[in-house]
């Protein structure tokens, strides 16, 4: 169809085919100005009522922890592991001391994740297992001497975990030790 048009009408289709490209380039271009020069809207707040505040370890007061518990298991020659889990259990730091066996990684956080969830010590709720033996089959829990909660006003916002050493006994207090350093008295 072009070549049937005359050089005249060839020059004069092309010239308006440009221009309305041109017009159409330069309108996206105003329209994106326009846009970004607009403030954007503020973003959708939650009204108080509907959010909750907690309160969490930093990484360096859960190491401080972990170090204190691992540092008590070396005065008294055990070798064990120390795990520091947030509220919500997840592993915020552990730390495996020289020598200790490869099961006490797992079942620091373990013990660590059950004292948080339940705010009590693991050789406490290890007695609430005669009353209900079904609470060992929650996944991620482990009832056995070793793990405390961290707490702050009561409320829990952490669990320490110790395995390794040849009682729950012992576990626990080298745990408790994390919790000492922390100036918790629980």
């Amino acid at each position: 169809m072009i070549k049937n048009m005359s050089r005249r009408a060839r020059v004069v289709t092309g010239g308006t085919v440009l221009a309305a490209v041109a017009a159409g380039a330069f309108g996206t271009l105003s329209a994106n100005a326009a846009a970004s020069a607009t403030p954007a809207a503020p973003a959708a707040s939650a009204r108080p009522a509907d959010t909750t505040t907690t309160t969490h370890l930093t990484t360096d007061a859960a190491t401080e922890a972990a170090r204190a518990a691992l540092a008590a298991a070396q005065q008294e020659n055990q070798r064990i592991t120390v795990a520091v889990v947030d509220r919500n259990g997840n592993t915020i730091v552990t730390l495996r001391g020289d020598g200790a066996g490869p099961q006490s990684y797992e079942s620091a956080e373990r013990k660590a994740y059950t004292a948080v969830s339940w705010n009590a010590p693991t050789s406490e709720l290890a007695g609430r297992l005669k009353k209900a033996p079904n609470l060992k089959d929650i996944p991620g829990t482990l009832f056995l001497g070793g793990g405390v909660p961290v707490t702050a006003g009561n409320t829990p916002i952490a669990g320490i975990g110790v395995a390794g050493a040849p009682s729950g006994d012992l576990d626990e207090k080298f745990a408790r030790a994390g919790v000492e350093a922390l100036g918790d008295t629980r």
